[in-house]
């Protein structure tokens, strides 16, 4: 089997399929987690993805169940060490109209069994001390939290090779077509041609951009970039994932502060700008005034794959037997790779149908 992609996605694909025995070879031109990955701050947190609730929100909860044993065992098989909290998550309003859809809001978690407590001016600021004194309220939902995306992505990676698979670095796909006897697919790479009966698209913003012979257009998915800032924090440090409302940030446990993350439609474009920047270090403060006698540490930019409806693009191919499509995670990539490995290798293995499959299905693309 062929995986395109080494983000965490791809990663964890990889490592699925071969921890479950098949021949695994998984390509990018970049290391693995160098894409947008790399820009994440791996915020767990379904509700705050998935607002208005419906079939993303859905997605993330169920792959959030999963991710205990998921980072267990990846660890154990790598023997990488992955840090992961689940600390708890705390949204605060700064405005009295985000302070009124707090209640609604708990209301909601509480019905789905997500414990959630709604806290007052007072009680937000008892909750995290470092918070502007323009708090209004906050929603705290104990149970969400983070794991680090850089490291959980190498881990999945080691984890994979450790079960068998080959990793193919520096290594550009640009064509995946049936061989004569359409028995198999060719995928063709700037270093060589690689055969397999299963390909798994999990390639991100790029997947649109790979020829795909007997698929009349390309998946719908688009990049749009995303500014994540780590400041070396001075002073006490903050007690759980803080999420505001220009702004999230996340504590780590070298005292470091992950600041994230901006939202840009500008093509494939990767770099990191001084208005990006300025935009989070401003809306960090507004939130936690402390934050103005950090340092910045750097600045990341990645390019997340968006789809038109906000959902991913998991599972089979109609147009083109054995290829599987796995990408448009868009921000909940980390969030959702334990439920896209999964949903991958039983559609490849057993041609398992899955509720959620549905939800997600290429097909409500065209024919893809």
């Amino acid at each position: 089997m062929v995986v395109i992609g080494a983000g965490v996605v791809g990663c964890a694909v990889a490592y699925e399929l071969a921890r479950r025995g098949a021949a695994v070879q998984l390509v990018d031109d970049r290391p693995a987690g160098m894409g947008a990955t790399q820009a994440s701050a791996g915020v767990l947190a379904p509700y705050v993805e998935a607002r208005d609730g419906g079939p993303l929100l859905e997605l993330a909860a169920r792959s959030l169940d999963l991710f205990d044993t998921f980072v267990a065992a990846v660890s154990e098989t790598s023997g990488v060490a992955v840090p992961y909290r689940r600390s708890g998550l705390l949204s605060v309003a700064l405005q009295e109209d985000t302070a009124r859809g707090f209640r609604r809001a708990a209301e909601s978690l509480v019905a789905r069994g997500v414990a959630a407590d709604v806290l007052d001016a007072r009680a937000v600021r008892d909750a995290e001390p470092q918070l502007t004194a323009d708090a209004r309220a906050g929603l705290l939902i104990p149970s969400y939290g983070f794991v680090a995306a850089a490291d959980l992505t190498r881990a999945l990676a080691v984890a994979a090779e450790r079960s068998g698979a080959r990793i193919l670095e520096h290594s550009r796909v640009s064509r995946i077509s049936p061989t004569a006897d359409a028995s198999d697919l060719r995928v063709e790479t700037d270093r060589g041609v690689l055969s397999a009966r299963h390909v798994v698209l999990a390639a991100g913003s790029w997947a649109g951009r790979i020829e795909i012979v007997g698929v009349p257009t390309p998946v719908p998915v688009k990049p749009v970039r995303g500014q994540l800032l780590q400041l070396s924090w001075n002073g006490p440090p903050l007690r759980r994932v803080t999420w505001g409302e220009r702004c999230y940030l996340v504590p780590w446990d070298d005292g470091t502060l992950l600041v994230g993350a901006t939202i840009e439609d500008v093509g494939f474009d990767e770099r990191t700008t001084t208005a990006g920047v300025r935009e989070l270090i401003d809306a960090a403060c507004e939130l936690v005034p402390q934050g103005w006698t950090a340092a910045l540490k750097t600045a990341r930019a990645g390019l997340r794959p968006s789809t038109p409806d906000g959902l991913p693009v998991i599972g089979r191919s109609r147009a083109l037997p054995g290829l599987v499509y796995a990408t448009g995670h868009y921000r909940s990539g980390v969030q959702l790779a334990p439920l896209t490995a999964a949903l991958v290798a039983n559609v490849v293995f057993d041609d398992q149908g899955d509720p959620l499959l549905d939800l997600v299905r290429p097909d409500r693309f065209g024919y893809l």
